[in-house]
């Protein structure tokens, strides 16, 4: 498609670079079309009959679709001016912002993102929000959360918004270190007052309860490929998603952004409240490793395949991540895929 050939050309705009460890991306200066978006981190929402894909880029990236088929990509960040308290919280840290989320709550959209600098657990998670999607206004609205190197044991990236039945707000993130962790948010959408994270997964459990380090999964995991810093703990990207009378939490195991040797890969645990224990279909607990294998690369079409989020659209469940694409050399592509569900109430993709 014609599509296809105007986005292969553009490709040379969006130089993927290692130091950031996402795929950084130069954005192009006009808008184009394509049924073949390349996307690292991918959200979604919808508007006035327009679907929204807002992803890891140079003030994040953002694309629109009237059927999620065809995409056009915008020239423009969501973040042409990053704010100075961003800088200020993350040495080292520039434009390459991680891994948004979206929701709308209230009236209105907010959009959590990420500043970090790969392989170190100093980040922060920042706010935005807006009346609309059609014609934004983004308001900064400050930090959500910031960790400390040498003082906390998680990574303040990876932000999921989600709503519990009694329409409080929290937070979920986290990647490597201690896993995945959760917190309850205020009416601003911040950290409650005397809210502490606390964490919901891990690869591995890292304490055992005599205060003695154990490995839960494999008592001799491999070293860590991509950071000296952030230890064998490789679990990442969670998202939490309301179907029945369950939240499922899914979580990304093992290493993105190295194309082609990429084996991130999906799975998924679920609890009957936000705050857990969140299990497998075995019944083990997700902070002590456990887990349901959802989706990895099939090796045909893509390597590898992670960092997800899930939505109900015109009442279909749909599943959305990014691959990296074999056809492609290993470039990170987005996946759509409809959620089916199992008698007993696990997800499945065909």
């Amino acid at each position: 498609m014609k599509a296809k050939t105007i986005m292969w050309s553009l490709l040379a705009l969006f130089v993927s670079v290692s130091a950031a460890g996402q795929q950084r991306r130069h954005f192009p200066t006009e808008p184009f079309q394509t049924d073949t978006p390349m996307v690292h981190d991918p959200v979604m929402a919808y508007e006035d009959s327009t679907y929204h894909i807002f992803a890891t880029g140079m003030g994040i990236q953002q694309m629109i679709s009237k059927d999620r088929k065809t995409w056009t990509v915008s020239p423009s960040p969501v973040m042409s001016v990053i704010p100075k308290w961003a800088h200020d919280s993350v040495p080292g840290f520039t434009h390459h912002v991680w891994a948004p989320d979206i929701i709308q709550w209230h009236g209105r959209w907010w959009m959590a993102y990420s500043c970090s600098t790969f392989g170190r657990n100093g980040s922060t998670i920042g706010l935005l929000s807006s009346r609309s999607l059609s014609f934004p206004i983004w308001n900064d609205e400050g930090c959500i959360v910031t960790s400390r190197e040498n003082r906390d044991n998680w990574n303040a990236i990876d932000p999921n918004f989600v709503i519990d039945e009694n329409d409080q707000p929290w937070l979920v993130w986290g990647s490597f270190w201690d896993g995945i962790q959760l917190a309850r948010l205020d009416t601003t959408m911040h950290i409650a007052a005397g809210e502490k994270p606390r964490t919901i997964a891990r690869r591995y459990n890292l304490s055992s309860p005599d205060g003695k380090k154990s490995l839960s999964v494999n008592p001799n995991p491999p070293k860590n490929p991509t950071s000296d810093f952030a230890g064998p703990n490789a679990i990442e990207a969670p998202f939490i998603f309301k179907h029945n009378d369950y939240y499922y939490l899914f979580v990304s195991w093992d290493y993105c952004c190295q194309g082609s040797k990429s084996n991130y890969r999906v799975a998924v645990g679920r609890s009957k409240t936000v705050d857990g224990p969140y299990l497998d279909p075995e019944g083990k607990d997700m902070r002590d490793g456990g887990g349901m294998l959802f989706l990895e690369g099939d090796k045909t079409n893509f390597e590898a395949a992670g960092h997800c989020a899930a939505y109900t659209f015109d009442g279909e469940d749909i599943f959305i991540c990014h691959g990296y694409s074999v056809a492609h050399g290993g470039a990170s592509i987005l996946i759509q895929r409809p959620i089916h569900w199992t008698s007993d109430g696990w997800p499945k993709l065909n």
